[in-house]
């Protein structure tokens, strides 16, 4: 199963990377090979200052070893080795029309001493950040993601949007990051899911991402802007920040596992704004959003 997601993971980076090139015009992604001391590796590829993108990474890692002490209290495990493999991306454009976006698909393996496959699971998905809301765009979004969800089970959709709504959740904030998508871990074999089931719903996602996202992108950036809401995209990336800072679990894992420093914090804005106290103006289109952003809806019904 690891070589056949790798492969997979290998395959669509190359498909992603060359349609943004396109959408771009501009920017061409720099790809950067590295090897982790403890075992394995990653190619990270990041744009930069682009005609539609200020900045944009899509990263794929293969990494293998002892599982930290740390990751091992966690799991609830002792002398675990591991190995995880996945596609990240991040996207912030240029325009404060054009929302950010982020998805993630990966697979995980444990091992015992005598190196017997112990668990393994598959986890993922994608959310949608925007910063002016364009209500169809969040819908084109979540139909989407309903569509490649309901191919394999119905109830996915609904299960891992509301989870979604949770995870990407800024507690300390009292808000949600962005107006959502999919998230899901830990998909592993039941009565109704084998590992292939897995694999075949994780990669159903993944290749409905740029069906998603490109067309709300091609939409939106040419739309004219005003140094006040560059301003508040800036603002709102800020919380962007926090929210990978301080509550994302593939972040901390990264961190915690010596990961490549600069391949985790790819997921960073280039320029950020901490406005103290700041309060959009009362029936203003940024406060039509934080409302949103407390309050997550439903796109699809």
């Amino acid at each position: 199963m690891k070589q056949q997601f790798v492969s997979y993971i290998r395959n669509l980076q190359n498909t992603i990377t060359s349609r943004l090139e396109e959408v771009d015009g501009k920017a061409t992604f720099k790809e950067d090979l590295w090897k982790r001391p403890e075992g394995g590796g990653g190619r990270t590829r990041v744009l930069e200052h682009g005609a539609v993108f200020e900045k944009g990474g899509v990263n794929i890692s293969e990494v293998h070893g002892k599982l930290p002490e740390t990751m091992q209290q966690y799991f609830g495990v002792k002398d675990a080795d591991f190995f995880a493999c996945g596609l990240s991306l991040v996207l912030h454009p240029i325009n404060p029309m054009v929302p950010t976006v982020h998805a993630n698909w990966r697979y995980f393996e444990m091992y015992n001493a005598e190196g017997e496959i112990v668990d393994h699971w598959f986890g993922g998905g994608q959310d949608l950040t925007p910063y002016y809301l364009f209500e169809e765009d969040a819908k084109h979004f979540h139909n989407i993601c309903k569509s490649a969800c309901d191919t394999h089970n119905t109830s996915f959709y609904p299960t891992y949007k509301a989870r979604c709504d949770e995870y990407f959740y800024n507690s300390h904030r009292g808000e949600s990051r962005g107006v959502g998508g999919l998230f899901f871990d830990y998909c592993k074999v039941s009565d109704e899911m084998s590992m292939q089931d897995w694999y075949n719903f994780v990669t159903e996602v993944g290749d409905s991402f740029l069906e998603a996202y490109v067309p709300i992108v091609e939409q939106r950036k040419s739309l004219s802007y005003t140094k006040a809401q560059k301003d508040w995209q800036e603002i709102r990336r800020g919380r962007y920040v926090e929210f990978n800072l301080v509550h994302d679990k593939g972040t901390l894992f990264g961190l915690k596992t010596n990961g490549r420093i600069e391949s985790i914090l790819m997921s960073l804005p280039p320029k950020v704004q901490w406005v103290y106290d700041h309060q959009p103006d009362v029936g203003s289109e940024e406060e039509k959003l934080l409302n949103v952003l407390k309050n997550p809806r439903d796109w699809v019904g």
